[in-house]
């Protein structure tokens, strides 16, 4: 058995993130991997600042600029690095995986259906039509997975401060919330944090509208969900909030693999 440290966060910007702090505060938590959401970039637009010393760097930008995008930091070089089967969810940059041995991390943006009714029926089509087949197959495998990130979705009712007046909106509808149930109860994957930690008011998003982050009115829409052959490997999670990279923070998961 080996400690493994995973951090998801979506950044909002990795070049916003940077000036926040965000490099210097990473260089200090020994994580394994890193998943990054939401970077908002070209790689060409990135210069030595957005490569951190020391851990393997990729990147898997949307086509369209300042949009989305995800990307890893791996500690030791992965086997193999790839994205997703579907040509419309790699055009907005929103799954990278990487292999090490018989182990796979991946970083994943679900889409948001908060913008407009089309974006919420892509996501439902995607998650139920594609997505959960895809974890299905998975799952059953043979080997293990953890797939880190914006789910975009906020599972229980412990999962967000005002959970009354969002039953009627994206992120929190019943249907949405059913597909989790069935990931977990009926496919057999592990919400890693909940393993951990069973306590209320655990967010890691903040609206920027009024007093949310002081007022800790917030929406647990990232997770750490692992395949039911790693249930039992959690040991640890934190949501760091000291410092703000981001309208999300870090969520920090240690493993005994």
């Amino acid at each position: 058995m080996f400690p493994m440290r995973i951090i998801t966060i979506n950044v909002n910007g990795i070049r916003a993130a940077e000036r926040k702090g965000f490099f210097s505060w990473l260089k200090a938590q020994d994580a394994d991997v890193v998943c990054l959401q939401e970077i908002k970039a070209q790689e060409d637009q990135l210069d030595e600042r957005f490569y951190p010393k020391d851990m393997h760097t990729y990147y898997h930008p949307a086509e369209r600029k300042g949009y989305s995008g995800t990307g890893l930091y791996c500690k030791t070089k992965p086997d193999r690095v790839y994205y997703s089967d579907w040509h419309d969810i790699n055009f907005e940059g929103r799954l990278i995986q990487a292999d090490f041995g018989d182990l796979t991390v991946a970083s994943l943006y679900l889409p948001s259906g908060s913008s407009k009714e089309e974006r919420q029926a892509f996501k439902m089509e995607f998650i139920t039509d594609r997505f959960l087949p895809y974890l299905t197959e998975r799952q059953n495998d043979g080997r293990k997975y953890i797939f880190c990130g914006d789910w975009n979705i906020a599972h229980k009712k412990i999962d967000l401060k005002n959970w009354r007046g969002n039953q009627k909106n994206s992120g929190f509808l019943p249907e949405e919330r059913a597909w989790l149930d069935t990931l977990y109860d009926d496919v057999g994957y592990v919400d890693a944090f909940r393993e951990v930690n069973q306590e209320e008011f655990q967010y890691t998003w903040w609206s920027n509208r009024g007093q949310a982050w002081l007022n800790n009115t917030g929406w647990r829409l990232d997770y750490q969900v692992v395949s039911g052959n790693l249930a039992g490997t959690a040991t640890h999670c934190e949501v760091y909030k000291d410092e703000r990279f981001s309208d999300h923070s870090p969520l920090i998961m240690d493993y005994s693999l």
